[in-house]
């Protein structure tokens, strides 16, 4: 069946007249000098941030260990889920070389300490995510097929949640990751051209990368902490919780839309509040028409240019909804 695209896009009604002022364009995007104060890079603040994602998940894994109650593992394994969401959430702002201002440290920490610890690929995840900001809904959309045909039964959409719950889709990803990451050189090399066979041995070797972090991080488990504490604590969190919040935050982004110059036509928006924010939509991931607007804008400035979008009324109150439920309330309702 082909990808249906736009089932969710708003009445033209409800994108109300733009009021252009010293900081927002016609078109939503920011004026050069606003623009210029929110591309600053805060290299410490997200060295620390970075640095605070590990120790929270060292604290979780000292109480788990300490304490040994059945209660406490499962809200360390929500926690955990949430761990992963904060280091990809930095890592996409890696991708975006919007981390670090020196180019070479930013892609650095985002392969090794932010990208492989979740069994992401940081330079693959790049190429498709530049490629996804260019072709919203084109003809090289890389994410199509997760944003289309929706609203969605709610049948449909509870058998989505329950794949990704019961860790269906994340093993399925995961079983191609090892298969790529054990794949020999022969089979390499006997596919098509150089720049092929290039890419392909880059991606191969970058899996190994990963399963060697992996192996390390369970060898320590072993050693010093727990022989469990790798898969129940690191391995199954990701593989199940954060494949939820990954699909929800997806759809909750571009579900049901479709290609259009105007951003309001591509990109939902929704009300931030502080309880998503601290667990589904870390590093202002929210804000994400903002960050489509202009893809150049490090994440601590996003909410200032969202709230320069609403007193200029590119967002408003009867585009944007309320929260999250009320979006995935939508996203699910064909009969």
């Amino acid at each position: 069946m082909s990808a249906v695209l736009g089932g969710m896009v708003k009445h033209s009604s409800v994108f109300t007249v733009i009021a252009p002022n010293h900081k927002i364009l016609a078109n939503g995007h920011p004026d050069q000098k606003f623009r210029a104060d929110l591309r600053r890079i805060s290299n410490v603040r997200n060295a620390i941030s970075i640095a605070s994602i590990y120790c929270q998940a060292g604290i979780i894994f000292w109480i788990v260990l300490t304490l040994n109650n059945p209660l406490i593992y499962v809200v360390a394994f929500l926690l955990i889920g949430r761990t992963h969401a904060q280091l990809l959430a930095l890592m996409h702002e890696s991708a975006h070389r919007l981390l670090f201002s020196n180019r070479l440290l930013n892609d650095f920490v985002g392969r090794w300490i932010l990208g492989y610890p979740s069994f992401t690929n940081t330079d693959g995840y790049r190429r498709v995510h530049m490629a996804h900001h260019r072709q919203e809904f084109g003809p090289n959309e890389p994410d199509i097929a997760l944003y289309a045909n929706y609203p969605v039964t709610r049948a449909s959409f509870w058998r989505k949640m329950r794949r990704d719950a019961f860790g269906k889709t994340g093993w399925r990803l995961l079983r191609q990751q090892l298969r790529d990451a054990v794949q020999t050189e022969t089979v390499r090399t006997e596919t098509a051209n150089t720049e092929t066979v290039h890419s392909g041995a880059v991606r191969y070797n970058t899996q190994r990368k990963i399963f060697a972090i992996h192996f390390v991080a369970f060898l320590a488990s072993v050693l010093i902490l727990n022989p469990y504490i790798y898969f129940g604590l690191w391995l199954l969190p990701y593989l199940t919780v954060w494949r939820v919040m990954n699909r929800l935050r997806s759809i909750a982004e571009h579900g049901g839309l479709r290609a259009d110059s105007d951003r309001r036509v591509t990109t939902h928006s929704v009300r931030q509040h502080w309880l998503t924010r601290f667990y589904f939509v870390p590093f202002n991931l929210g804000w994400h028409i903002a960050h489509h607007l202009d893809a150049g804008i490090p994440f601590r400035s996003l909410p200032d240019y969202h709230k320069q979008l609403r007193h200029a009324g590119f967002v408003s109150d009867v585009y944007e909804y309320r929260n999250y439920r009320q979006l995935w309330r939508a996203l699910r309702s064909r009969k």
